[in-house]
């Protein structure tokens, strides 16, 4: 999964949400130096990689795209899931997107002093273009399979992965959609089990 739904599935417990949010900063295990609950986060956002990559259904979506875009796909699959989640917030959560967003942009700054470098280096971006809230709009989609594909050095063409997602709309929503129900129980139960560990 992508920022949106890692930062959804901390359940509004900011610590948890700095953890899940930095975890692919993070190398192995070289987060001692970190508060322990923002320890957990980095172990919940693992728990959530671990589910969906073994899930059928996000590897049915992923299987769409393999052809084009080899082990892109699934990468890619994750900003689109980002897209949906963001698209049908509202089915999701009782905050406005918009709100949500800043309340997370607000919480990342202060926390700043503890962020690895490079979501120190990605936070500025992201906030003054807010992708976040953006995913929830194709041209936001767009833009960020542009800047993926730019970091590739064009060998991905995941810019043209638009072109996928419009194509198979329905397909790829329905499959998030069954998807996401199942990943919000599991990581309910998996940060409920973190909790209970304090």
């Amino acid at each position: 999964m992508n920022f949106l739904a890692h930062i959804y599935l901390s359940f509004g417990d900011d610590e948890i949400t700095i953890g899940n949010f930095i975890a692919d900063s993070i190398r192995a295990n070289k987060y001692d130096h970190l508060p322990e609950r923002i320890q957990q986060g980095i172990f919940l956002h693992r728990e959530i990689d671990t589910f969906t990559d073994a899930h059928p259904i996000p590897k049915k979506s992923s299987k769409r795209l393999h052809k084009n875009y080899s082990h892109y796909s699934r990468v890619i699959v994750d900003i689109f899931y980002d897209h949906f989640l963001a698209k049908n917030w509202n089915r999701y959560s009782d905050t406005p997107l918009a709100i949500f967003v800043e309340n997370f942009y607000d919480l990342l700054e202060d926390n700043y002093a503890i962020l690895p470098a490079g979501v120190k280096r990605m936070m500025p971006y992201m906030i003054t273009d807010n992708w976040i809230y953006n995913y929830s709009k194709m041209e936001g989609i767009a833009k960020v399979l542009n800047g993926m594909n730019r970091r590739t050095k064009n060998k991905s063409k995941m810019n043209f992965a638009i072109l996928d997602l419009e194509e198979h709309y329905d397909a790829f929503e329905k499959e998030f959609t069954a998807f996401f129900e199942e990943l919000i129980t599991f990581s309910r139960q998996k940060y409920v089990s973190l909790a209970s560990k304090d």
